[in-house]
């Protein structure tokens, strides 16, 4: 990355982040007034200010309008849930007969109801989590006070927590006059809109794309191997890069809705949203990656056989199409009439083993310039409602979204989710009540916002709470010692304070829960008035938080007792899994058959599992080598993420595989050419391709019986270790899997040869356009055969290293 696009990517890095900061100040400044100083009928209405800080930061965190307004509909579907339950409670039982047992238990047995539906929100669950601990612990403290306490003590907990998302909402409705770095009077004078940050993300990434297309296409170009690898070197960051904007996209497109509902209605049924349309211009992006960088020398040879003005003519096409996407400008269609792509490879005429790698390349560059071209109808959609923004009928859209009929059904996960939080939460309220009454909100509140679905990094999270709590806390009883005789000011110090926040929510050792808490800490000392001695209350609200997160973690570890390496471990067999029945349905048809219409759509399903396993695989990785290890063998992560690597490269390629196959099944059925001159290679090459499957599958298999034991040191008790399976050891042996390998891939080359020379032996266009189309098919389809070979054998290297590492007495011959 050059000192000029580093300087620039620091400048709008720190841009985004204080016009976070910005935004939460603002925020934080309305909650602030309006608690302090605002009409007294009001400050009595809104007298839990904590929660209206809780609820903001919640909200307000790295949002746009958009999020905004969803946090304001969860907030209100939480304080809808939680007044009923309490009030009805509160009705049957009596105040007064709230001792803390019966406080403890009222907060479990509503927490229960609350966290029990799979159609809620986690946002609002959260919000309603805090709400319940407020209301039941209030009432434990001042359970003589049976007169008002029924009805306004809820009502008092419901109002502080919609000031709180109403100030989050009138925060993102303020003009963007700062640290906005476009020029367009519109955009400075509008809101902090979600389609906004799509439109600009959706920009950069068109820039990253375009400028990984350049290196990797030099790369592929360059007549020197150093050349190629600093070409290679420079857009590694850039796919990392690629990769993480297509996810803020896709977690931006909820907001985009809350601000413009009748999008989904707007776009086709048949048109996928922005994030899946950029995705498919990633996938060949990382096809032409892959190419580049199995490259053993350069410059390719195959490369100088096509045409120079085609290439450059493939590139430019897409360039514009990448550009046009940076802009955001509609898309249009070139007049001047180009050379067909097809006319590109056809002096393209035999495929050989060392050209793979440059098929492959030219087939993901057509496939590229296809999909640039895709985005065309989704992105038109898109923007031609740019205009509107408003968020009128959100209500309906919201109900309509959240309150599926199908989701109320609780599952398993939301069961066992329902059960952690009503036990942690009553745990932390009854140990908080027994050690502190006054200050006791803090030992559920502190845990009622850290509440996921499935597992998280118990240790990390609790960590990152405990010292930014402590963090925050200490910043406000310095600041207050400052400004003790300037009461009025002592909000000043909580600006610079909530940029820092900003900042500490994307770091890696905090985290957005350490920023939040952090941030919150302060703000309870520095934004509120008449809770005590700063110093007092600092203490005790440690010493409570620290009780909420040792009921978290324990509760947390006998729901979830199993290791996050140990459900890594488990991940990757369920991978493995998939990855062989991805393999597996890869199959090449030459008639037509109502087989093939229903196979190629089940694969695709397939191959969508494979993805989603290895995002969980790549999350359990994460997660394992952020827990400690006490007394456990210690997580091998440098192995893991080897075997990860390999398994999302070798998912790509089943992916391509299928892709190629699918069309050659088409492709093929349009030949004119005598069934029997062409039906004897290609069953030739339905036998190659089983063959490499046979070669393939047993290995798979192999690995992910012994990634399926308790223990990868336990292999020898049950003969399937690599290297001494029966079905490994026929080919196990160095030069006869080199020979197996071999044989393979030059059959497969024969058998393509064969097939391309009976297909377009007519001079024609049509003829000459379905011959090179086949040609670069088989080219690219052979390229991810023998890659795949490649990968499995690497991943058995990489279990032989894993197996030794866990068993230093055992060693595993592959």
């Amino acid at each position: 990355m050059s000192p000029g696009s580093r300087t620039g990517w620091t400048c709008a890095l720190w841009c985004l982040r204080l016009r976070s900061a910005f935004r939460t100040i603002l925020a934080c400044s309305i909650v602030y007034t309006t608690t302090l100083y605002g009409p007294q009928p009001l400050r009595q209405l809104v007298a839990h200010p904590a929660y209206s800080y809780l609820t903001t930061i919640l909200i307000v965190s790295d949002a746009t309008l958009g999020d905004s307004l969803r946090g304001f509909w969860h907030a209100l579907c939480a304080c809808v849930q939680v007044m009923t339950l309490s009030i009805l409670s509160l009705l049957l039982i009596g105040p007064a007969h709230f001792s803390y047992f019966i406080s403890a238990l009222a907060v479990a047995l509503c927490t229960f109801v609350v966290a029990l539906p799979g159609a809620t929100h986690l946002m609002a669950k959260r919000i309603a989590f805090g709400q319940i601990v407020i209301v039941y612990v209030g009432t434990a403290i001042h359970c003589a006070e049976a007169g008002e306490l029924v009805l306004m003590h809820p009502i008092q907990v419901a109002l502080s927590t919609m000031l709180g998302a109403l100030a989050s909402v009138m925060a993102m409705l303020f003009p963007n006059l700062f640290f906005y770095q476009k020029a367009s009077v519109a955009a400075f004078l509008s809101p902090y809109l979600a389609y906004h940050e799509v439109r600009d993300m959706c920009q950069k990434y068109a820039e990253n794309a375009r400028k990984r297309l350049n290196f990797y296409s030099d790369a592929i170009l360059s007549q020197d191997s150093s050349a190629a690898l600093g070409f290679i070197l420079q857009a590694q960051p850039l796919a990392q890069v690629g990769e993480k904007l297509l996810r803020s996209i896709k977690h931006k497109q909820e907001a985009l809705m809350w601000e413009r509902p009748k999008l989904r209605n707007i776009l086709k049924p048949t048109c996928m949203d922005l994030g899946e349309k950029l995705q498919d211009i990633e996938i060949p992006l990382r096809g032409i990656e892959i190419a580049a960088t199995s490259c053993p020398s350069f410059p390719v040879a195959l490369i100088r056989k096509v045409q120079p003005d085609a290439l450059h003519n493939m590139k430019r096409r897409i360039h514009d199409k990448l550009e046009q996407l940076e802009r955001f400008a509609p898309f249009y269609i070139l007049k001047k009439k180009e050379k067909s792509l097809d006319e590109t490879f056809w002096p393209l005429k035999t495929i050989f083993r060392e050209d793979l790698r440059a098929f492959f390349f030219l087939d993901c560059l057509k496939l590229l310039q296809e999909n640039t071209e895709a985005v065309e109808e989704c992105k038109e959609s898109y923007s031609e409602n740019g205009s509107s923004h408003g968020s009128e009928n959100q209500s309906h859209g919201g109900i309509k979204w959240s309150w599926s009929i199908s989701c109320i059904i609780p599952s398993k996960t939301s069961l066992l989710f329902a059960v952690k939080c009503s036990v942690s939460l009553g745990l932390a309220v009854l140990l908080g009540l027994l050690f502190n009454e006054r200050e006791a909100y803090w030992a559920g509140l502190t845990i009622a916002i850290s509440f996921v679905r499935g597992r998280q990094a118990t240790f990390t999270i609790a960590n990152a709470r405990a010292q930014s709590t402590a963090m925050g806390s200490i910043y406000g009883i310095l600041c207050c010692f400052i400004f003790h005789k300037v009461e009025n000011l002592s909000f000043l110090p909580l600006l610079p304070w909530l940029v820092f926040t900003s900042f500490l929510r994307q770091s890696r050792m905090y985290g957005q829960a350490g920023g939040i808490s952090a941030a919150v800490g302060a703000l309870l000392i520095l934004g509120r008035r008449h809770y005590g001695r700063p110093l007092d209350f600092a203490i005790a609200r440690i010493t409570e938080a620290v009780i909420g997160l040792i009921c978290f973690i324990t509760i947390e570890i006998l729901i979830y007792p199993a290791r996050a390496a140990t459900l890594a471990k488990h991940e990757l067999s369920l991978s493995l899994g998939a990855l062989q029945e991805c393999i597996k349905d890869v199959v090449l048809f030459d008639n037509q058959n109502n087989m093939q219409a229903s196979i190629f759509p089940k694969l695709r399903q397939k191959q969508k599992k494979l993805k989603s396993h290895v995002n969980k695989l790549q999350k359990f990785i994460e997660e394992a080598e952020l827990e400690p290890n006490f007394w456990f063998i210690p997580f091998n992560g440098s192995c893991y993420r080897k075997l990860l690597r390999s398994l999302s490269k070798m998912g790509d390629l089943s992916l391509f595989m299928s892709n190629k196959i699918e069309f050659l099944s088409v492709v093929l059925q349009r030949c004119e050419v005598d069934s029997e001159d062409l039906q004897k290679p290609m069953k030739c090459i339905k036998n190659d391709i089983e063959l490499f499957k046979k070669e393939v599958e047993p290995s798979l298999q192999c690995l992910q019986e012994l990634s399926s034991k308790k223990s990868l040191a336990v292999y020898d008790k049950h003969k399937i270790e690599l290297g001494t399976s029966p079905k490994a050891n026929e080919c196990r042996g160095l030069e006869t899997e080199k020979e197996e390998v071999e044989c393979i891939l030059n059959s497969f080359l024969q058998h393509s040869n064969e097939v391309s020379d009976r297909v377009g032996t007519n001079t024609e266009g049509e003829d000459q356009k379905l011959k090179s189309q086949v040609i670069v098919c088989l080219g690219g389809l052979g390229f991810c055969i023998s890659s795949l070979l490649r990968e499995v054998r690497e991943m058995e290297k990489d279990f032989q290293e894993l197996v030794n590492l866990e068993n230093p007495s055992s060693h595993v011959i592959v």
